[in-house]
């Protein structure tokens, strides 16, 4: 069946005319189009050009943050206690790995130690921002630093570059007060958004630390310092081919922050210590300045910067010594007889006669007997402060009551923190009638007279600080004022606040001259810390008050503690201030569970850390050699000159402690 067209053209003429409109119509819309391309092509490569462009070399270029160098952190001389170092380290960039399993697989051939952290490393690289460089292993050697170069072909994604890696030079010695830097948790940036803050970008940078504890804590915003950043161009994988100099930001390195603390005594404080744990702090009694604050045993804080490991950690927490703990103050102790002027200023400030006498027999009765170790007779205050005699302070102590002595305590410095920029202080407990009240014993809210005695030979319920016998000695050796600790002597080159404008004593000064008296004859022949407390540097002497406290009830036992395990054994205390006749410097020793007595573990040490103190000063120095008396070091010097032997530089540093156990000696 043959097809037939559908539409029949009567004239030629009809079909040409149909033609044309349909060439009309189809150029027409092609004319248009391109008159629309035309125009948007214009659109884009005229009008817009500029923004294309801006957004095309965004796309080329990426603005990678830098972590600002930290600021340095100084001792009163300008020595730097915390620093930075150049460290060479090795990074992996997530987005340029084919295969980040691989490529740790290769990384571990050449750094075998990061096959332990393995696990690690991926959570931390594959939480990283995109195209963020995530360090694998810092401080490498440089036989590391260059088979990880040498290998770079090999290992996409991966680099190694130097840095500025956080250094403490002294290791332990400013461990507690200074604390360390760790990377940023997701704790530490919860703890900013819960404040209604938005952390800063730079905290999200795998390379930045953050302040964990002491200075480096408390005043982290200082010392972070504003992040920089690199302008790097980049291929179409985001891989840096180029930097773009003009367009990069340097980082601004943190403020510096200078503290009132010797770095030669500091060292010493921590040394005599030894295998010892305890605490020891010194301060200037004018002005409230701490020259050392020390915490034993320490640790090394350069281990926490990159990350200590778990192991080393575990070790730290477990020792039953502590050392992860500041325990200037945060450890809290029984303050045992270095208590005892507070207890006699207390009766003082209520009309006692400090020269009225008490008779000590050996005990002391209230409901059951108390020893006081030794028959002292008949002794004034200054003569009982100077036999430590707890007949004496137990007698003045039920006649005066527990809130008369707790009001004294208070006002010479105890139950309170410090504004020293540090947190973590244990305030400790100043017990009272009221405390007593509130923390009532099996319901029992009464204080009975039989705690009592206890109480006013520094046991019980009180317990304290290293820093508030500081300050308590500070207060006794001024002789006027309330002073109070300084710790940071300026930030970014901003002098703090100096403790000069202190409150006046609500003592008058002719009571706390008692004290005063009373340890300076501790000191002398027949007290309680002669032995031990002798400076060996002329008329330059050393008055001091030494406790012993015990940690449990011993029963029948040895109060010395002698073949108790170490938990069991006495914390021996001794405060000092020196020189008597004008003090300038005092200082608090707690040893804990040292086991023997105050004037036999605390003195030699105080004794010790108080000699680099006073030579370190260039008046007292002074004082010493205008009398004709040679300051130790240099009497050494002079006599292996005269053997002719090579003489070294002078050092400040004293003979080693000796914490031998002497015959026995007078009451603690």
């Amino acid at each position: 069946m043959s097809s037939e067209p559908h539409i029949f053209f009567s004239d030629v003429n009809e079909r040409q005319g149909s033609f044309l409109r349909r060439t009309f119509l189809l150029g027409g819309g092609m004319a248009l189009g391109t008159a629309a391309l035309v125009g948007r092509l214009a659109q884009l490569q005229i009008v817009k050009a500029e923004e294309y462009a801006t957004l095309a070399t965004n796309n080329q270029f990426n603005f990678r943050l830098v972590p600002p160098p930290r600021g340095l952190i100084k001792d009163r001389n300008g020595v730097t206690i915390a620093g930075n170092r150049p460290s060479f380290r090795v990074l992996v960039v997530r987005d340029e790995t084919k295969d980040l399993d691989q490529t740790l697989d290769l990384l571990g051939q050449l750094l075998p130690d990061t096959l332990e952290r393995r696990r690690t490393l991926i959570r931390e690289i594959n939480a990283a921002p995109r195209f963020s460089p995530v360090p694998v292993k810092a401080d490498l050697t440089w036989e590391e630093f260059s088979k990880v170069n040498l290998h770079a072909a090999e290992l996409p994604g991966v680099m190694a570059d130097m840095n500025e890696a956080r250094y403490y030079p002294f290791g332990g010695a400013y461990a507690h007060v200074i604390g360390y830097v760790a990377k940023v948790s997701d704790r530490d940036v919860k703890a900013i958004r819960d404040k209604g803050e938005q952390p800063p970008s730079i905290l999200f940078n795998p390379g930045f630390r953050i302040g964990r504890q002491g200075i480096e804590k408390s005043l982290d915003t200082d010392l972070r310092g504003e992040a920089g950043g690199k302008r790097v161009e980049v291929d179409a994988r985001g891989r840096v081919v180029a930097e773009d100099v003009a367009g990069s930001k340097p980082a601004v390195q943190g403020a510096e922050v200078v503290l009132t603390l010797d770095n030669d005594v500091q060292n010493r404080a921590l040394e005599v210590f030894g295998e010892e744990a305890g605490s020891c702090v010194v301060m200037d009694v004018r002005n409230g300045d701490i020259l050392a604050m020390v915490s034993s045993p320490s640790f090394d804080p350069n281990l926490f910067v990159s990350g200590v490991p778990s192991k080393i950690y575990r070790a730290l927490a477990d020792y039953e010594r502590r050392p992860l703990l500041d325990k200037a103050l945060g450890g809290t102790f029984a303050p045992g007889s270095t208590f005892k002027p507070v207890v006699g200023l207390a009766a003082m400030k209520r009309g006692w006669d400090p020269n009225r006498r008490v008779v000590c027999n050996g005990s002391f009765f209230l409901g059951r007997r108390f020893a006081c170790l030794g028959r002292h007779g008949a002794l004034d205050l200054r003569g009982a402060i100077k036999a430590s005699c707890n007949v004496y302070f137990m007698t003045i102590a039920t006649e005066f009551g527990p809130d008369a002595i707790a009001e004294t305590a208070r006002e010479m410095g105890f139950g309170q923190s410090f504004d020293i920029g540090l947190t973590g202080q244990k305030v400790g407990l100043v017990p009272d009638r009221e405390w007593r009240r509130r923390n009532p014993v099996r319901g029992d809210g009464k204080w009975y007279p039989g705690e009592t005695p206890s109480y006013g030979i520094g046991q019980g319920a009180l317990n304290v600080n290293a820093l508030q016998l500081a300050v308590y000695t500070s207060r006794i050796a001024n002789g006027q004022k309330a002073v109070t600790p300084r710790l940071i002597k300026s930030i970014g080159g901003v002098e703090q606040t100096s403790g000069t404008a202190f409150a006046d004593l609500p003592f008058d000064p002719a009571l706390l001259k008692v004290l005063r008296d009373g340890m300076e004859a501790v000191t002398d022949v027949g007290g309680t810390g002669f032995r031990n407390s002798q400076l060996g540097l002329g008329a330059v002497r050393m008055a001091g008050k030494t406790g012993t406290a015990q940690a449990q009830n011993y029963g029948a036992g040895s109060r010395k503690g002698a073949g108790r395990p170490w938990a069991q054994k006495d914390h021996n205390l001794f405060i000092a201030y020196a020189p008597t006749d004008n003090p300038r410097y005092a200082v608090s020793v707690i040893v804990q569970h040292g086991g023997l007595g105050g004037g036999t573990a605390g003195a030699p040490r105080a004794r010790e850390v108080m000699k680099v103190a006073l030579l370190k000063d260039p008046e007292i120095r002074a004082r010493i050699e205008q009398a004709g008396f040679e300051a130790p070091e240099d009497a050494g010097a002079r006599e292996a000159e005269a053997r002719g032997e090579p003489v070294d530089a002078p050092t400040l540093e004293a003979p080693a402690v000796e914490v031998a156990a002497p015959p026995p000696e007078p009451a603690q």
